[in-house]
Parts: C-alpha cells; sequence; structure tokens
C-alpha cells in the first residue's frame, strides 16, 4: 500500500484527501472539509490565503495522526488567480479574487493595445473578463501596491506550495488558464505581460505536472508530525486534474466535467488555435503529460442551485430527489432558453429571471416551480449537444462517447437526458475525478503507473460508471 495526500481546492470548498494506492486500484478517505470564503474589504474582493492554508496544515496534522506514511502531497485549484511576493518572500496582502469587477472593461482597453485576435493567435485562450492578463491589468490600472512591491507572482497552487515548501513555481496546467502563455514554447509570453505592463521574469521556472517542487518545510514538518514529504506538481488547475481521471479506453472520448459550472472538450497533443476556434471562442488550456483539452466553458447547475436557494427563501424546500420527480413529470419544454446568457450570471433571484427572459425572447414563461426545472435541464441537454456538434466539427477524430466527470456523473436525471440530446452513449464516473487525477499524478511520480493509458486503466479498476444509452433514453422520454 502506498499513501498520498490529495489537497484539492474549489471556489466555495477545500479537502484534504488520504489515497491509498495498491497495485489493483485506488480507494480515498476525505481527511478534512472546510470552507473557502470570498473576503471583501472596503469594496475589493479577496481570498484569505492565510486561512486555507491554517486548514491544509490542519488536515496535513490529522493525516500525520494516522501514522501511515505520506509518499508525497500534491494541490489543485481553481484558476486564473494569482499572489504576489515581496523581496524577502512574504506575501503582498491577499490575493485579488476573479469575481471582482475591478477588470470590468479592461479587456476592451487591453485590444486598443494589442489586437484581440493577436492575443487569441498568441494564447488560444477564450476571453473571459477575469482571465489572469486582464487582471494584471487591473491591477496595474489601480495602482496596486502589491503588484508594485512584487518580486514574484504565483497563482495559488503554487502559493500554497510555496508556504509549505518554500520553494516558488509556475505550474504549466495553471499557467495555462492565464491567457498570458504561449501553448507552443509553455512558457510566459513576454509581449503579452509587456504590453499588460509585467515583467514575464516575475514568474519563476515551469514545471510540468509530475515534477517534485520541494518538501514541506522544517516548521511544518514537525507541526504534522509527517515530515519531510515531498509537495509534487500535479495538474494545478483542477478541471486538468480531473479530466487526467477521465476512465476512457482510447483517445475518441469528449468529457463534460460537471457541477455549478461546466466545462465540455475533449483532449489533443496540440492546441488548435485558427478561425474556427476563434469564432467559437473555444479555448487551449494545458493538461498531463503536455497535451490540450481544446473545451468550452458552459454554465452547469448554477441555475437550478439558484433557483433553489430563490425557492427556499419563499419557504419551499425542494430535495433532489423530488426535483427529479417534478421534472419528470413536467411536460417537455417548449422552447429553450439560453444558460450561458449574462442575465443568469449573478441575479438576485433566479426563477423571476428566467420568467424576465422567456417574456422578452418571446418563449412560454414557466407557469411553476416544476415547468421551471424541467426548462433548465431541457435547456442543459440541448446546451450540452450544441457544443459537442461543435466539438465533432474540430475534433481530428470521431467522438464515440461523452465521459461525465465530477458532481454531475451523479446526477441521473440530466444524464439521460444529456444522453438522448446528444446521440452518443454517456459515461457517468468518477464523481471525484479531480482528487484521483490529483493522486495518480503523484502515483506516477512514485513509480506506481507509467503513462496517462495506464493510470485511466487503473481508474476504471478504482471506481464503477455507468452508461446511459441514447437510443434507450430516448425511448423512455
Amino acid at each position: 500500500m502506498h499513501h498520498f495526500l490529495s489537497i484539492d481546492l474549489g471556489a466555495t470548498s477545500g479537502r484534504v484527501i488520504l489515497a491509498t494506492v495498491s497495485a489493483e486500484r485506488t480507494e480515498m478517505e476525505t481527511l478534512h472539509r472546510f470552507p473557502n470564503r470570498l473576503v471583501c474589504l472596503a469594496g475589493k474582493y479577496y481570498w484569505n490565503l492565510y486561512a486555507l492554508y491554517e486548514e491544509i496544515v490542519e488536515g496535513l496534522r490529522l493525516a500525520g495522526r494516522r501514522g501511515v506514511p505520506i509518499e508525497s502531497i500534491g494541490i489543485d485549484t481553481w484558476g486564473v488567480d494569482m499572489a504576489f511576493l515581496a523581496a524577502d518572500g512574504t506575501l503582498c496582502g491577499l490575493p485579488r479574487a476573479y469575481r471582482d469587477p475591478y477588470t470590468d472593461g479592461v479587456p476592451e482597453e487591453f485590444f486598443a493595445k494589442m489586437p484581440r485576435r493577436e492575443v487569441y493567435d498568441r494564447t488560444g485562450i477564450q476571453f473571459l473578463n477575469f482571465n489572469s492578463l486582464f487582471q494584471l491589468c487591473a491591477a496595474r490600472r489601480e495602482g496596486s501596491s502589491a503588484l508594485e512591491q512584487a518580486r514574484q507572482i504565483l497563482f495559488i497552487p503554487d502559493a500554497l506550495s510555496y508556504l509549505l515548501t518554500g520553494e516558488a513555481v509556475c505550474e504549466y496546467t495553471i499557467l495555462s488558464t492565464s491567457q498570458f502563455m504561449n501553448p507552443r514554447t509553455k512558457r510566459p509570453d513576454p509581449e503579452l505581460l509587456a504590453a499588460a505592463g509585467v515583467d514575464a521574469s516575475l514568474f519563476p521556472r515551469v514545471v510540468m505536472p509530475g515534477e517534485r517542487i520541494g518538501t514541506l518545510n522544517d516548521t511544518v514538518a514537525r507541526e504534522t508530525g509527517l515530515g519531510a514529504v515531498p509537495v509534487v506538481a500535479v495538474a494545478g488547475h483542477d478541471t486538468g486534474s480531473a479530466v487526467a481521471a477521465v476512465p476512457a479506453e482510447n483517445e475518441r472520448f469528449a468529457y463534460l466535467s460537471s457541477g455549478t459550472w461546466s466545462l465540455m472538450g475533449i483532449e489533443l497533443p496540440e492546441p488548435v488555435i485558427d478561425e474556427r476556434t476563434y469564432a467559437l471562442n473555444f479555448t487551449n488550456e494545458g493538461g498531463v503529460d503536455g497535451t490540450t483539452r481544446l473545451l468550452k466553458n458552459i454554465t452547469g447547475m448554477w441555475l437550478l442551485e439558484q433557483c433553489r436557494a430563490a425557492w427556499a427563501r419563499e419557504g419551499k424546500e425542494y430535495a433532489y430527489p423530488e426535483i427529479v420527480r417534478m421534472t419528470e413529470a413536467a411536460a417537455p419544454s417548449a422552447a429553450l432558453l439560453d444558460p450561458d446568457a449574462p442575465e443568469f450570471a449573478a441575479p438576485t433571484d433566479m426563477p423571476a429571471a428566467i420568467r424576465t427572459w422567456c417574456a422578452e425572447h418571446g418563449m412560454p414563461v414557466p407557469a411553476d416551480d416544476a415547468a421551471t426545472m424541467r426548462l433548465i435541464f431541457d435547456s442543459l441537454a440541448a446546451k450540452y449537444a450544441e457544443v459537442l456538434r461543435k466539438l465533432q466539427s474540430l475534433a481530428p477524430f470521431r467522438i464515440e462517447c461523452l465521459h461525465v466527470i465530477g458532481g454531475g456523473a451523479q446526477n441521473d436525471l440530466l444524464n439521460r437526458m444529456t444522453a438522448a440530446a446528444c446521440g452518443i452513449p454517456v459515461v457517468a464516473g468518477p464523481s471525484e475525478a479531480t482528487a484521483l487525477g490529483n493522486v495518480m499524478v503523484q502515483a506516477r511520480t512514485a513509480g506506481l503507473v507509467g503513462s496517462l493509458a495506464e493510470m485511466r486503466r487503473h481508474i476504471r479498476r478504482s471506481i464503477a460508471t455507468k452508461t446511459y444509452e441514447p437510443e434507450y433514453e430516448s425511448e423512455k422520454r
């Protein structure tokens, strides 16, 4: 038996997971779960990196009490956000959060310095207001003292590994979310950064998933009882780790990392940056073994979650089994909404926003909560099918199945509807894809598995998946 620690941080919560890897399978146990809350100071939004560090160390303490030898530790988080280090190695304040509106209007300002198409040709990354490139521009525009004093810039997983080890690195997959990485050289683009008012030398050495960063510093090693355990660079971007855990049998698959937000894409050996991907605003992000994840961001269960919150405020608490029953009993939607419409990004009342959107677009307004639920599920399945068709037009191979990973793998109803809408088999699982991908990269560094294909074979032995056949699901509907 070999033991590893997977530290998996999302935008709302984090976990420290103990993984036990044998020749046949991997088993995981969550040792510590904790919230990740935005901090609002003077109207600006930050991540409390110190609190996250303390929670991680607490998880390491719990691992130390188990008395099992830990072979390594890996950290993955959300993308784009950064921490600034001063000359003495301390943090220049807290990292700004991507939800902060300080980047509003910044992309348009940047395109006056470098045309939008040139930015895409240099990076292959979709345009989002909160991309790291535009965050640096916004920080420079507002005269950020943290950026002014910075002697190094670290992405969030790299900042946390720095706090644990004292070693500063720039992990490839998390760098690829920034919109200032050249996907051909896999390094920061000096000209893009110069246009943002930042010197590329502020970013430390780039490391690939599987490279050793350092070992726990003396203080953490002593406090946790773990000793000088190595910290390994995994796919630091959580989606990169999740896609590494797709239990595919060959390369002819698409994946849907499904949860509050969804990402659908394919895995390729090289980026695809051309007129088609530019027009469709597809993104090329880094994956394990230098692969490229050609993907599209899609709003996921955010609409339903926000509706549930609004209904709860009215005293209507819908448990998920009841939602399934109500949705299945409701008539199919006569028309569909666009889950990615900006009106649904952050409304104060999601059911009201849906009703307003339908009315303004000449669609039937949902008559009740059940009709709203059905509209959301029908619209998401249709959106997934639409993006899959675009991927099929871009893929150099025939896409034979869609792997649904992450929390959405447990959404039986949506998976059934997605199979029917997409017309190809949907394979659901693993739900813990991010943590599994994190662990598999560590296991490979330890010499327990070899290629990415072998990692995926091991995952297939470790988990149960469920397949939804499109013809069967269509007949049931």
